[in-house]
């Protein structure tokens, strides 16, 4: 026993911070209601759809979404035809042609969203040295997923006299770890216009953009959610099967 409870804290000690750990002083997220949580939640298309479009005229400025192809648009209810009006409105370089030469065309539902940036260095030259994420995979890669999304883009505010001293280009954030941030508030009121009756408040905004990033980390996330249901009703099914074979052979035994 001694031996396990050894290994066991050598591995801790590997892997010292956690999730919430690595939050540092800043609160946890507010859990919010999503339509995608619980095992029989579904993303909401309306949502989705306003999501992408604050995507693509506030974050991708900065943030790109490299996993993530114009034909998945598809997803969000989409046609065939608006996927392939949406993908053109980007550029992509293509190549080498005939003469061995790169060359910028529009983009097709094939390919990916392009990043803003040429490259790493120049995505920090243009962010006061600080890198971007990718935000393909951003709701996997932080704990409490949309939550802290959702927590990070409505928790800027004035830095308080006991709070940290911020250096020019930084924000004060109550959810970040440390509460300063590189990232200026990005969302503000009547930002973007939505073309329903949907709110264009900061929150709005946030909940949409944080719904479409948690479809753009797992876009398979529904049917991986019906698959389960039925691999958990054959389960059952074939308890009860195995069960009533095992009391028929059984039956005889004293």
């Amino acid at each position: 026993m001694k031996k396990y409870i050894l290994v066991l804290g050598s591995v801790l000690l590997l892997f010292p911070v956690s999730g919430v750990q690595a939050s540092g002083s800043a609160p946890a997220p507010e859990a919010q209601d999503w339509h995608f949580s619980g095992p029989l939640g579904t993303f909401d298309r309306p949502a989705l759809q306003r999501g992408l479009k604050v995507y693509r005229e506030v974050c991708a400025a900065c943030h790109s979404l490299k996993r993530i192809a114009f034909r998945n648009l598809e997803d969000l209810g989409y046609d065939e035809s608006q996927t392939k009006t949406i993908a053109a409105e980007y550029t992509v370089t293509d190549g080498p042609d005939d003469e061995g030469e790169m060359f910028e065309r529009p983009a097709r539902p094939s390919d990916r969203f392009p990043s803003p940036y040429a490259n790493d260095n120049q995505a920090k030259s243009a962010n006061n040295n600080a890198l971007p994420p990718d935000l393909s995979l951003i709701t996997k890669a932080r704990p409490h997923g949309a939550d802290y999304i959702y927590a990070i883009l409505t928790g800027y505010e004035e830095a308080p006299h006991h709070g940290p001293a911020l250096l020019e280009g930084q924000y004060y954030n109550k959810y970040m770890s440390g509460h300063v941030i590189a990232m200026p508030p990005p969302l503000s009121d009547d930002q973007v216009v939505y073309e329903d009756e949907t709110p264009q408040t900061v929150e709005q905004y946030a909940r949409d953009v944080s719904e479409f990033l948690t479809w753009a980390a797992e876009p398979s996330m529904e049917a991986r959610k019906r698959m389960g249901i039925k691999v958990l009703i054959f389960l059952i099914a074939f308890a009860f099967v195995m069960y009533g074979i095992k009391k028929k052979v059984w039956a005889d035994v004293h």
